[in-house]
């Protein structure tokens, strides 16, 4: 028998560097713990109460007896506020599973209860695997300058997370060159994600039901993940570099949005702007160019709110946020690298840039040199730009840890 423990509970989450969401989850996290446990091992899992409402745990694609599936009124009662109610059951698959309530559900989701469920095959993997994700994919309506989701919105949602995290507040997938990597997404939000990544593709090896025949798979590198599922990719890391990982709906590569703005594109605001002058001084216009400024923006934000793009790389900023991270693949990693590298230093005359007069390509400077070429790590705040230091920190404008730029 293998016991595990979990406690529903109220949990506050920094979703990003200094702003925090006032979520529900397991155990003080959202998601939750990942179960790990073997094909045919039996199971206890001891489930304490500690929300303000009843709750119940249903085990999402696990095959079960039918009076532990966690459905409140159908195969149990709701456990009580202050209760401890036990699961018990064998394990006769392998794969990617969750865990998350049954009991209204669409408060306790919405607010963040739900985690992986993990079984591995009791025969051993038939390729090993040496770098082994679980990405949980979520979407939230957090107005700005609040704490709490509102779970009453269907469809207007303006923050997307990997692991209840947004850019730059994501951790970064580190792997050594010839890796074998798996990739577990699950999706318990109202949207499908078709979740992309750069300089690879993949193999969607496993559904929620189970394993994927060889035969049945094909190359891509943008799986989509439907509400209600998990998939499990695999791939060999065997190519160096920096590369982006992200949701590719649009609007899920982004913070803090709102979609109710007028469009300005290609409008002429500078009367407007004149008269914002006279009443709202140090206002400014945007949006008719498009909305990169945005990623240069240094105008104050109401409080706990997260730029709409925010990373900086080592070219600048990047203008993303939301879904959003980088899969680093490096050639010498020591042993236990999960670590971040640090941004990739790429082989001369591998880097797009401008082009002279002559048609040839002008060489970039080095941005905060230090020495011969070299570059050093400045540590800046995603709200306030122009807090620089050769040293981590926090802001002394808004108390935000800085965040390492080259």
């Amino acid at each position: 028998m293998k016991e595990f423990h979990l406690v529903a509970e109220p949990v506050r989450r920094e979703f990003a560097p200094g702003m925090f969401v006032n979520c529900w989850g397991y155990n003080g996290q959202t998601p939750g713990p990942t179960i790990e446990a073997v094909e045919g091992d039996r199971v206890r899992i001891l489930v304490t109460n500690k929300l303000p409402e009843p709750t119940s745990v249903h085990w999402h694609g696990l095959i079960v007896p039918a009076g532990m599936d966690g459905v409140a009124g159908v195969t149990q009662k709701a456990i009580p506020p202050g209760e401890t109610y036990a699961y018990e059951f064998p394990l006769v698959q392998h794969g990617t599973q969750m865990y998350h309530p049954h009991t209204d559900e669409t408060i306790q989701m919405a607010m963040g209860m739900q985690g992986f469920f993990v079984i591995h095959p009791k025969d051993g993997e038939p390729e090993p695997i040496d770098r082994d994700f679980c990405i949980f994919l979520q979407e939230w309506a957090v107005a700005p300058g609040t704490s709490t989701p509102n779970p009453n919105v269907m469809t207007d949602f303006n923050l997307f997370t990997f692991n209840s995290r947004i850019f730059p507040g994501t951790a970064p997938l580190v792997v050594k060159k010839g890796d074998r990597v798996r990739v577990r997404l699950a999706n318990l939000s109202m949207d499908s994600h078709p979740i992309h990544f750069h300089g690879h593709v993949w193999e969607t090896t496993y559904a929620d039901g189970g394993p994927i025949p060889k035969s049945a798979r094909w190359p891509s590198a943008t799986s989509d993940v439907p509400p209600g599922t998990t998939r499990t990719m695999e791939f060999v890391a065997d190519n160096p570099g920096d590369w982006p990982f992200h949701c590719h709906k649009n609007h899920h590569a982004m913070n803090a949005m709102t979609h109710d703005l007028p469009n300005v594109i290609g409008a002429d605001q500078k009367k407007f702007q004149r008269t914002m002058n006279r009443l709202v001084p140090g206002s400014m216009s945007m949006g008719e160019t498009g909305m990169a400024d945005m990623t240069d923006m240094r105008l104050g934000l109401p409080r706990n709110t997260a730029p709409m793009m925010a990373g900086q790389g080592p070219f600048g900023a990047v203008g993303m946020g939301g879904m959003f991270t980088l899969l680093k693949v490096r050639e010498n990693l020591p042993t236990g690298y999960d670590a971040d590298p640090g941004w990739y230093e790429h082989p001369p005359g591998t880097v797009a840039g401008p082009v002279g007069a002559d048609g040839r390509p002008v060489a970039h400077p080095p941005t905060d040199a230090d020495g011969a070429g070299k570059t050093k790590t400045i540590y800046t705040c995603v709200m306030h730009p122009e807090v620089k230091q050769d040293h981590p920190g926090d802001c002394p404008k808004c108390g935000m840890k800085l965040v390492p730029t080259k």
